[in-house]
């Protein structure tokens, strides 16, 4: 068996995927597509993370690949109709990160609220000026959720856990099931979530129906002193509109860890605006989430190896 690993990959997995063949780690394979589609012609697995393209030409080069391994949540990069046309399975690694972006969310949340970094500075400084960095509580303050999957309900109980009112909008589920019923968030329609939310923190995929669901008229419903927050993927909130609203004094500030385009340009406006914070897309990438991702793909590409049943395949 020979498994093609395109990006980085924490290595105690690594092993579990040599004891079944070749293993080559290849972590900046994803930024050559030509590499990519020779590497392919041998590989009977490749696993990727967000940024390998794995387009209909790449499963089509591979003529002996039969699955992907997709370090994290998102499929967005990988075309899932091509995969089910040349009969290439696909397992990710669902829920494995879901404490680690929930986490950052709840660190963003008390970051915008208390400037404790900011205040520390100015105090090495020299300045003793504490006006100004007079906070708020999270307590008592609505997060305003559009998704309430797994993210979303972990989420949630942080936030209820800190006094705060958790909303949520997601579509696909209903209000008999266990975000609304066990969680305490409480359901409300896409529009009333950007309008009541102190924070909005957004945890749906990419999709046609999600490209730019928060543009101009959005950021409009939402409260002056709102912060947005966004975990899930660039593109879903359109990020010109958003400068101009926080411009402009219709929003509070922004958190992205994800970008339509990553990595960002050293020109990029966002980068000039303070009120906008921007990291690296590391949200769901903790010690312990990138222990459990390897883990979990490692066996389940092993399983679909060995011709075993696996727990984590995508539907296709």
């Amino acid at each position: 068996m020979k498994i093609i690993i395109s990006e980085m990959m924490h290595p105690s997995g690594i092993s579990r995927l040599q004891s079944i063949g070749e293993v080559e780690l290849l972590p900046d394979l994803w930024k050559s597509k030509k590499e990519l589609l020779q590497k392919m012609s041998e590989a009977n697995a490749l696993i990727v993370r967000n940024q390998t393209i794995v387009d209909e030409e790449v499963l089509k080069a591979g003529k002996n690949l039969r699955v992907i391994g997709r370090l994290g949540v998102g499929l967005d990069n990988i075309d899932l109709h091509a995969a089910k046309k040349f009969q290439v399975k696909v397992v990710s690694a669902k829920h494995a990160n879901a404490v680690s972006v929930a986490e950052y969310v709840m660190a963003a949340i008390l970051t915008a609220s208390r400037s404790i970094t900011q205040a520390g500075e100015d105090v090495i400084k020299g300045n003793w000026n504490r006006a100004l960095f007079t906070g708020h509580e999270v307590y008592g303050k609505t997060l305003g959720l559009i998704g309430t999957g797994e993210i979303g309900h972990r989420l949630a109980k942080r936030a209820i856990a800190f006094g705060m009112t958790v909303i949520g909008y997601d579509p696909y589920v209903r209000e008999e099931d266990f975000p609304f019923v066990e969680t305490g968030i409480m359901k409300a329609d896409f529009h009333e979530v950007l309008k009541q939310g102190d924070f909005i923190s957004i945890h749906t995929p990419l999709t046609k129906d999600t490209k730019s669901l928060i543009s101009w008229n959005e950021f409009h419903l939402m409260k002056k002193n709102a912060v947005v927050i966004n975990t899930s993927r660039g593109g879903i909130i359109d990020e010109a509109a958003l400068l101009k609203s926080v411009e402009a004094g219709h929003l509070s500030g922004a958190f992205l860890d994800v970008l339509e385009v990553e990595p960002i340009k050293l020109d990029n406006p966002l980068l000039n605006n303070h009120k906008i914070t921007i990291t690296p897309h590391i949200a769901g990438l903790t010690k312990e989430s990138q222990e459990r991702i390897s883990a979990i793909i490692s066996d389940e590409v092993v399983n679909v190896l060995q011709g075993k049943h696996s727990l984590s395949l995508v539907p296709l």
